[in-house]
């Protein structure tokens, strides 16, 4: 078959279908040969593990293993028997082009790409052609192990040396020295009795498992050596500097030593003059004695003036501050002076028109009282002749309250307004009727009843 294979899910098709079951870790080994050289292992088994995950025809076995469903999608049997039957690679575009006659029903029996991709029968090649996943396979490429595991696949039962390099022959040529030493250097691989010899898939997942912890403790190791070695290097270094830091110092201590001999004798020739001049230097002494004490008397005195001035100043600073605040208490209690005086002349003002609406109020009581002494007898009259009619009016209020209730749900839908407009005239009835009872509270007194006979009998 004529090309390379298009993509990391045809390569994992391929070597599923010759091994039937691997694990994602012995899968990555076989991609990385093929692509992805440029990566590191661990992350080509990361896209591995991926890639079998995404695309339904690669399924888990549950024990960490995964092999490849040959069922395929009925929609692509008609395209598998045909590539079986021309036994090379097709292209679904030249082939509906080719057939103008069928070509709504080839559209009808050949899936889309995207279902072929996820068909574990067929593999894309690079020049953008199908083939068969069991065309051409590349059986060399691939381990001697994996070989000899296939071949123990093939056969549960158990084969000969001799039987496993015939078996293995035919997909890659060895001889029986390289497979006995396979068969010898991993455990899985049993001998039972004298030349049969059998695989063991529980022994060598338990093999794999041991390997790995293995390999990660050696990882560990080897990580800790790491860093022991770059602490020692450091060390090391360390020692390096001081040692050159100490190289350094000998160096200055010599010339040190040197220049101490030189100062040594500058020392003696100085000490000669300053014996000369220590007479002069106590004369001086004495004189600078005596100026010192009248500098410190004169540095008390001055300090005594200091600390005076000092003095007036606070008392100075605390005057003004005093003088101030008595300014804004003045401005302050002014200003209440003024507030107190224009709200004197407001309540004179309101106490002016107290008055007048007194006497007004006086006017209107007057002149209510005559009032109500007329709606007294009339209200008298009425009571009269509203007991005469009470029986005929009781059907005529219950008619006219049916007809009130009728008005006042049409009422009630007018809106808003109108009962904004009842609110208030409920509100002015409340005062009014609170006005009534406080009239009628006034008209209770044995005065107000002997005033109000006094004028009925002056009225008639």
């Amino acid at each position: 078959m004529n090309g390379n294979l298009h993509s990391l899910t045809d390569v994992l098709k391929r070597t599923l279908f010759f091994f039937e079951t691997l694990p994602a870790k012995e899968l990555a080994p076989y991609v990385r040969r093929k692509m992805l050289k440029d990566q590191s292992l661990a992350q080509v088994e990361e896209k591995v593990e991926l890639c079998l995950k995404q695309h339904s025809c690669f399924v888990p076995t549950g024990d960490g293993q995964w092999r490849l469903d040959l069922k395929g999608d009925r929609e692509n049997d008609h395209f598998y028997h045909m590539l079986l039957k021309r036994q090379e690679p097709l292209s679904l575009w030249e082939i509906i082009k080719s057939s103008q006659s069928k070509k709504k029903k080839l559209r009808r029996l050949i899936a889309e790409e995207a279902n072929l991709i996820s068909d574990g029968r067929f593999v894309q090649l690079s020049n953008g052609t199908w083939g068969l996943t069991e065309w051409d396979l590349d059986a060399g490429g691939y381990p001697l192990k994996h070989l000899a595991i296939k071949a123990f696949r093939l056969h549960p039962g158990g084969l000969t040396l001799a039987q496993v390099v015939s078996v293995v022959n035919n997909w890659r040529e060895t001889g029986e020295k390289s497979v006995e030493a396979i068969l010898e250097k991993f455990p899985y691989f049993e001998k039972r009795g004298d030349s049969l010899w059998v695989y063991n898939s529980k022994a060598h997942q338990v093999y794999d498992a041991v390997t790995k912890k293995y390999l990660n403790i050696l990882k560990e190791q080897k990580r800790r050596k790491q860093q022991e070695r770059e602490q020692w290097h450091k060390k090391v270094q360390h020692l390096k500097v001081q040692m050159d830091e100490l190289a350094a110092s000998q160096r200055e201590v010599a010339a040190a030593m040197a220049a101490h001999a030189l100062v040594r004798e500058q020392y003696e020739h100085l000490a000669n003059q300053v014996s000369e001049k220590d007479l002069l230097l106590s004369l001086r002494k004495k004189e600078i004695l005596y100026y010192q004490e009248q500098v410190k008397k004169l540095e008390s005195k001055a300090a005594s003036i200091l600390y005076q001035c000092r003095l007036w100043v606070q008392r100075a600073r605390q005057a003004q501050e005093d003088s101030n605040s008595l300014r804004e208490s003045l401005a302050a209690a002014q200003e209440n002076l003024e507030g107190m005086f224009a709200k004197l002349q407001q309540y004179k003002e309101k106490y002016r028109e107290s008055q007048a609406s007194l006497a007004e109020l006086k006017e209107t009581h007057a002149t209510r009282m005559a009032e109500l002494q007329s709606e007294i007898i009339d209200l008298r009259e009425r009571v009269e002749k509203l007991r005469q009619g009470q029986s005929k009016r009781e059907q005529y209020l219950e008619d006219e309250i049916e007809r009130l209730q009728s008005d006042l749900k049409d009422a009630l839908e007018a809106g808003e307004d109108l009962q904004r407009s009842i609110r208030f005239m409920q509100q002015e009835m409340a005062k009014m009727r609170e006005e009534y009872r406080r009239m009628e509270r006034r008209l209770k007194g044995w005065l107000v009843r002997l005033a109000m006979r006094i004028g009925a009998v002056f009225g008639r």
